[in-house]
């Protein structure tokens, strides 16, 4: 695997979240140093899940939070055709995580990214060849 590693929005979303300052300082942390390394990926999907929760959850006024995906647009930006659709089901049915999830390890493995940085997901755990890894444990 290359030294890519793909952002679940989870992860984009603490990096403006002022409730959980230790989450937010090493996600802020990770993404610039992959940022920098170019070896940040997302998908388009990630994109617009960070808009709708950073403006819902986070309160950020809209031309914040499109500050902050044009800025995550930056990296690597996954899309998608109907076969991977296809195949993001397939991979839903066959490990039983969630199709939004199965639609991000999905982007994850079509950009060959060894590390899936997630929370929400089950941390070591190998899905589709990707090492999913929550980065605010340790």
């Amino acid at each position: 695997m290359s030294g890519l590693c793909f952002f679940d929005t989870n992860v984009l979303v603490y990096a403006d979240d002022i409730s959980s300052p230790k989450k937010k300082e090493r996600a802020i942390t990770l993404f610039a140093e992959h940022l920098r390394q170019q070896t940040a990926v997302v998908s388009l999907q990630v994109l617009q899940e960070y808009f709708a929760a950073a403006t819902r959850k986070l309160q950020l006024a809209p031309d914040a939070a499109q500050r902050k995906v044009e800025i995550i647009a930056r990296a690597k930006v996954v899309r998608f055709d109907p076969s991977d659709v296809i195949a993001a089901i397939e991979l839903h049915r066959l490990t039983r995580i969630s199709f939004w999830d199965a639609l991000i390890v999905h982007a994850a493995r079509l950009a060959n990214a060894g590390i899936l940085y997630s929370e929400d997901l089950q941390t070591d755990a190998s899905l589709a060849g990707v090492r999913v890894v929550n980065p605010f444990t340790k």
